[in-house]
């Protein structure tokens, strides 16, 4: 597990740099991130070659996180797991299924190596790495890497000070603004988008290698164990045989363990991308429209005619199920944020703008309202909500479910369904096995 004290410690880049510096010594490495992530997967995957899948204690149960990470190591040499947040950020819930990164290294006993950006500090860094380490006793704190050093002299003083508590050093990266991957509001661009990806994966790995021990990063590794869970079935149960799923830049997030378990299911996934102004394959049994960034092509999208009309016509006789950028292009009008006003498929009744901004985000708990290809009325799902639009009511429809957050007693109905339309700002990581039920 490659974890920090906060977010912009630096895990992503010493992930991949670690990820692609290995592969290059002719390991295979898995890939794993914690917590409700959809881009960093996807640079995994293009670091190792391999697949890279998402683990979160709160969403999930045991069965599945273990057997997900089995799939991660499946074939492999090792995984690197890339923590969210704080080693130790979730929220209220039973122990060990809070959504912290915590949780997980505690319950595959996987050991954490721990990022620490040392910028502003010397030997104060080593009060931070054994409030860490004596937190939680499930953790082994296995080793920390320290981040943005400004001087060999800054790194002696904050490695004496770190190591005279019993915790070594694993490697000291100096200040590299070069490093950074760009990002847009909903995180890093996506690894698709980047032209010369390879090179700058290349770039990280040699910078890693060079300022990293990549034995030491061994060793602690091979004091973890790999998961031999057997399968546990789909996270979340195929809701037809065969699906059509848009995919192009405007619509990508989905979760890799979800097609996975839908594949292992017998399902088909055929793939069309509404940019390229492709219509849902009508020999398909249901069209699912995942997240995505919608709001950056919103006109591609309105001038795509052919797309948007076999999409009222698929819609005519079979399901259609949108999700957050899916559910905002079902709607009337998709608003960019200058302001201009796009038409969409209209097949359900709000309509979506960005032109003022607000956050949306955290866990939440879905019970659906009716039957649903997804389950029948009351099925409960696990999942998260992150976006920054505004919804503008227009037509009122039912809602698709009842959804309460990580923090809240009260469901609330949200989401909208119309026909054989359904659609919600909820993104699904796993189905539980009755209606929802509060951990805590």
């Amino acid at each position: 597990m490659i974890a920090a004290p906060r977010s912009g410690s630096g895990k992503t880049i010493l992930t991949l740099g670690l990820m692609r510096a290995l592969r290059n010594r002719g390991l295979r490495v898995g890939g794993a991130k914690c917590g409700p992530d959809y881009i960093d997967p996807a640079f995994h995957a293009a670091a190792t070659g391999e697949r890279s899948f998402n683990l979160d204690s709160w969403a999930m149960d045991e069965a599945l996180l273990c057997a997900l990470a089995a799939e991660a190591g499946s074939g492999c040499d090792l995984v690197l797991c890339e923590g969210s947040m704080g080693l130790y950020d979730g929220v209220p819930a039973a122990p060990g299924s809070t959504g912290a990164s915590a949780d997980v290294a505690a319950r595959l006993g996987w050991p954490v190596v721990l990022v620490l950006d040392v910028s502003g500090q010397a030997q104060t860094a080593a009060a931070i790495v054994m409030g860490c380490a004596g937190y939680d006793p499930r953790v082994a704190i296995a080793g920390v890497v320290l981040n943005r050093v400004a001087s060999p002299r800054h790194e002696r003083l904050v490695k004496g000070a770190v190591e005279a508590r019993g915790i070594p050093v694993l490697g000291s990266l100096p200040r590299a603004e070069d490093m950074m991957l760009a990002e847009r509001h909903l995180g890093l661009v996506q690894a698709a988008e980047i032209a010369d990806l390879d090179k700058r994966l290349e770039t990280a790995a040699a910078f890693v290698a060079g300022h990293v021990d990549l034995a030491h990063i061994l060793a602690v590794a091979g004091a973890g164990r790999f998961s031999t869970s057997a399968a546990a079935g789909p996270a979340l149960p195929p809701p037809a045989q065969r699906i059509a799923v848009a995919r192009d830049e405007a619509f990508s997030f989905l979760y890799p363990h979800i097609l996975a378990g839908w594949h292992d299911a017998g399902a088909e996934v055929v793939f069309f991308s509404p940019l390229a102004d492709a219509p849902p394959p009508p020999e398909c049994d249901l069209c699912w429209l995942p997240g995505g960034y919608p709001e950056l092509h919103a006109g591609r999208l309105a001038a795509a005619a052919r797309f948007m009309e076999g999409l009222r016509g698929f819609a005519r006789a079979k399901p259609v199920h949108g999700e957050c950028g899916g559910y905002m292009v079902l709607g009337r009008s998709l608003t960019d944020k200058e302001g201009t006003e796009h038409a969409m498929a209209g097949l359900l009744g709000p309509s979506f703008s960005f032109a003022k901004r607000k956050l949306h985000l955290g866990y939440r708990e879905a019970r659906l309202a009716a039957d649903h290809p997804l389950g029948v009325a009351g099925t409960g799902l696990r999942g998260h909500e992150f976006h920054y639009a505004t919804t503008m009511d227009g037509d009122a429809d039912p809602p698709f479910a009842l959804f309460r957050d990580a923090y809240s007693e009260t469901p609330e109905p949200a989401g909208s369904r119309r026909g054989l339309v359904t659609g919600s700002f909820f993104h699904a990581i796993a189905a539980q096995a009755g209606p929802c039920a509060r951990r805590a």
